[in-house]
């Protein structure tokens, strides 16, 4: 994924023939860029929609089922590398605390290839789902391989041409896209940074957000895996609805640096559009307002 403040790059094959394991490799990115972050676990994207430009799919119609079965296997053995134990065996990360388990909502994979004439000839794009019955804020991701950034979205119908005076049937779109489209156009901004299970991106789609290491009886928004010098409750993030400006509120222990300053502990204070979020000199939160 890059260096935090990196956006994801991604790759453009041109006049390339599009081929299987550019697909796959599309959809191995797809899936850990839109991860869904929890206290002890990590959901996975398990539905995906392929969208491919009319040609494309025409031409690889016939072996879709094979591509679909080898993007399994790749997935599930990817899942197992994430879920794999440090070679002492045992899966604990610092200060003993369990590595979090990396699994899907889904009872298998489920991939589709759609046509769709806006996609360039040999370029592919993907949208996922976390779940067949997504909540609102419970979302996969969009990804595609032209130099364009990836974003959170809902699957949406290819346009495909349909013979005269032939009814075709509706291309499949979930019941919840129309709630998952209203949640994803409401991401405001975005967080990334790399705590004990790895790196990280959490996109803030509410107005208000509780960030820190979190507990039974303290849930987060934003819950981090770290040290004990991050708070149960660290920080507040808060939107301003009418103005769109962010706001962030220091409740830590050991204190909370906007771009090197020290905050005054409950004093709220404005955020700017990008900003390096130190949390008790034990981790760094890279936030960065989407436009």
């Amino acid at each position: 994924m890059g260096t935090p403040n990196q956006r994801l790059e991604s790759r453009k094959i041109g006049e390339q023939k599009l081929s299987g394991n550019v697909i796959i490799a599309e959809l191995l990115r797809n899936m850990e860029l839109g991860k869904f972050e929890m206290t002890y676990s990590v959901l996975l994207p398990c539905i995906f929609t392929v969208y491919l430009n009319p040609d494309d799919h025409a031409a690889l119609s016939g072996v879709s089922t094979f591509i679909s079965e080898d993007a399994r296997k790749a997935l599930q053995a990817r899942v197992v590398e994430l879920n794999a134990k440090p070679s002492g065996g045992f899966s604990l990360g610092r200060r003993g605390k369990p590595v979090k388990e990396h699994k899907i909502a889904c009872t298998d994979w489920e991939l589709e290839f759609l046509p769709d004439g806006e996609v360039p000839r040999g370029d592919v794009e993907i949208h996922s789902e976390l779940s067949a019955s997504a909540e609102p804020g419970f979302r996969g991701t969009k990804t595609t391989l032209m130099e364009r950034e990836p974003s959170a979205t809902p699957a949406r119908a290819a346009v495909a041409p349909t013979p005269p005076a032939t009814l075709q049937p509706e291309p499949i779109v979930r019941t919840d896209a129309t709630v998952l489209k209203k949640t994803v156009d409401m991401v405001h901004a975005e967080i990334r940074y790399r705590d004990e299970s790895g790196s990280q991106v959490f996109l803030i789609s509410q107005n208000k957000i509780r960030v820190g290491r979190g507990g039974d009886d303290a849930p987060m928004d934003l819950a981090l895996y770290t040290a004990d010098e991050v708070s149960r409750e660290h920080l507040n993030i808060r939107r301003d609805p009418a103005s769109g400006l962010f706001f962030i509120t220091d409740l830590s222990t050991n204190g909370t640096s906007v771009n090197g300053k020290r905050l005054r502990k409950g004093i709220e204070e404005p955020l700017p559009e990008q900003a390096d979020l130190n949390l008790g000199d034990a981790l760094t939160l890279h936030f960065e307002v989407r436009k």
